[in-house]
C-alpha cells in the first residue's frame, strides 16, 4: 500500500524520459477497474459505501473526438426526476475506482446526475499498478485531452437527460487540479468544488499552465477545500490563488481546514477526517446550489 497520501498531488516529478505520446488514437482502458486501486489496498474500515437503492448507475461508455472511439465512465442518477443537475467528477490519481464510484452514488442521491469519466483510458490502466507506475501513467495524459474528454462526458450527460445548463464540477487530488483548469476552459460551466488540487507546479508540454496561471480567466464560482496540513500542496499557494481571482474580480470561495491532511475526503485511506469532510461535503452542495446547480 502506498502509504503517504500527502504527496500524492505531485505528479510534476516524474522522469522527462516519460514516453508523451499525445497523438495516440489506441484506448488501452475499455472498462472501469472493479473495486479499489491497488495502490490504496487494504482499504480503511471506515470506508463509506453508498447503495444503489432508489437509483440507477453504472458504467457506460462516452463518445469522444478520437475516431470511432469512446472512454469509459460511470453515472449516477435518481430513478425518479427528469432535467437534472449535472456533476462531473473528476478521479483521483487513482483514476476511476470504488471511491469515485461511491462520490457519484452520493450526488445522485442528493438529486444529481453525476458522471465519472476515465480520463487515462488511452494512456493506461492505473488500478492495478504501484505509485511510482502510476505517477509515470499520468505525466503523459495532456491537459488538452482531459479538457476535450470532460466536454465529452458534459455531451453524455446531455444525452442521458441530464440539463446541463446546470452543470457543475468537482475533483479530488489530481481531480483538484483539473477542476481549476475546465472552469477556466467552460463557458457553461456553473460551478466547481476543488478539493485538494494543486495550485501551481513546473510546466510541461502537456502540462503548460496551472490554476495560478488561469486565475483571471475563471468562467465559474469555485470552492476550494485543502488541508492545512498537506505538504504537498503549501497553504500560501492556496492564498495566493485566492489573492489573485480577487484580483481579477473572480469568485473564489477558500476553506483551509487547519487539522486536514491531503485526502481528508478519502474514507478508505489514512488521510480521512471525518468531520472536515462532511463540512466541506455540506458546503459543496450548498456551493452548487447558491450558483444554480
Amino acid at each position: 500500500m502506498y502509504n503517504n497520501p500527502m504527496s500524492l498531488s505531485d505528479t510534476q516529478a516524474v522522469s522527462p524520459e516519460v514516453s508523451q505520446n499525445t497523438d495516440r488514437r489506441g484506448f488501452v482502458m475499455t472498462s472501469l477497474a472493479t473495486g479499489f486501486a491497488l495502490a490504496v489496498r487494504p482499504v480503511s474500515a471506515q470506508t463509506i459505501t453508498t447503495d444503489a437503492t432508489g437509483l440507477m448507475a453504472g458504467e457506460f461508455k462516452i463518445p469522444v473526438k478520437d475516431a470511432a472511439g469512446s472512454i469509459p465512465g460511470y453515472h449516477a442518477m435518481p430513478k425518479e426526476g427528469k432535467n437534472l443537475p449535472v456533476v462531473i467528477v473528476v478521479q483521483e490519481i487513482f483514476g476511476v475506482h470504488e471511491h469515485i464510484k461511491d462520490l457519484c452514488r452520493r450526488l445522485a442521491k442528493a438529486g444529481y446526475l453525476a458522471v465519472a469519466p476515465e480520463l487515462y483510458a488511452r494512456q493506461g490502466d492505473v488500478s492495478n499498478k504501484p505509485m511510482p507506475d502510476i505517477m509515470k501513467i499520468v505525466a503523459t495524459v495532456p491537459d488538452t485531452q482531459v479538457m476535450s474528454d470532460i466536454d465529452a462526458a458534459v455531451a453524455s450527460a446531455k444525452n442521458m437527460g441530464g440539463d446541463t445548463r446546470k452543470l457543475a464540477i468537482t475533483g479530488f487530488c489530481w481531480g483538484g487540479r483539473i477542476v481549476w483548469l475546465y472552469s477556466a476552459h467552460s463557458k457553461a460551466l456553473k460551478a466547481g468544488a476543488a478539493w485538494y488540487g494543486r495550485i501551481e507546479g513546473a510546466k510541461t508540454d502537456l502540462q503548460p499552465t496551472h490554476p495560478i496561471d488561469l486565475a483571471a480567466k475563471l468562467n465559474a464560482p469555485v470552492l476550494g477545500l485543502y488541508g492545512g496540513l498537506d505538504t504537498g500542496i503549501p497553504t500560501d499557494s492556496v492564498k495566493k490563488m485566492e489573492a489573485a481571482a480577487n484580483a481579477a474580480k473572480k469568485t473564489v470561495d477558500i476553506n483551509i481546514y487547519p487539522a486536514a491532511q491531503h485526502g481528508f475526503n478519502a474514507d478508505y485511506r489514512p488521510s480521512y477526517k471525518k468531520d472536515d469532510a462532511m463540512d466541506a461535503w455540506a458546503k459543496m452542495l450548498a456551493h452548487f446550489k447558491k450558483y444554480g446547480v
